[in-house]
């Protein structure tokens, strides 16, 4: 297993806030590829900070930052206690959001060889079709990302790559109604997508911290990423 060096930076955000990230990038070499990890609303805490390393164990240079900086600097929330993150995540715009993903993009970009990818989960999956939205990625996967209908819609026309996004057939949180407009609005636009459903699998059956993990479909997705990523960067 390759070595890798781990980091905290701080990076600058374009409306005077001051953003913490998680690095992970692989010990030999530079400009790597790299990968925008985006959290879920428990903040970069230990299954995120560990789902970047995987990525860096791939061989890419990969950044998670602190979407919750301006609320809730450092926080790393229970998953059996969400309403500790509700405020943080309604806290948390798209016009902020956007202005971080730039924060984190142009430092990734300053340290990798131009080829950039976003990958995010719940709130995270919401961030990274944001992102492709934003700044000009290679490729952008977005897990159970809620809130992209209608939220998102109207960005549509500004993605930069091809997207690749994962369901839970049982995911209570978003209705096939919100899934089926995020795909039609994609289709209307003829943009590059690519849909998966897992039907037997719930919200954050990516995650091994969350009771809804779901084994068979995170590894048969972490294989589809995995491929989508060594294709498109």
């Amino acid at each position: 297993m390759p070595q890798l060096i781990r980091d905290r930076i701080e990076l600058r955000v374009n409306d005077g806030t001051m953003m913490s990230a998680y690095v992970a990038r692989p010990e030999a070499g530079r400009f790597h590829s790299g990968i925008l990890v985006f959290q879920e609303a428990f903040g970069v805490n230990g299954h995120i900070r560990e789902v970047t390393d995987r990525f860096a164990r791939e061989g890419y240079i990969a950044v998670a930052p602190e979407l919750f900086h301006r609320t809730a600097p450092g926080f790393e929330g229970n998953y059996a206690d969400f309403e500790s993150a509700r405020p943080h995540r309604a806290a948390l715009k798209n016009e902020t959001m956007e202005a971080d993903i730039h924060a984190a993009y142009e430092w990734i970009h300053a340290e990798s060889n131009g080829n950039i990818a976003s990958v995010g989960f719940c709130l995270g999956g919401r961030a990274s079709f944001l992102a492709n939205a934003s700044v000009p990625l290679k490729a952008a996967v977005s897990f159970y990302g809620g809130g992209i209908a209608p939220g998102l819609l109207d960005r549509i026309p500004k993605l930069h790559s091809p997207m690749m996004m994962f369901w839970g057939g049982l995911d209570k949180h978003i209705s096939p109604d919100e899934i089926r407009a995020v795909t039609d609005a994609l289709r209307n636009a003829k943009k590059d997508f690519t849909n998966i459903e897992f039907s037997y699998a719930d919200h954050a059956f990516f995650c091994d911290a969350r009771p809804n993990y779901n084994n068979t479909a995170s590894i048969q997705a972490w294989e589809l990423v995995r491929s989508f990523l060594q294709q498109s960067l």
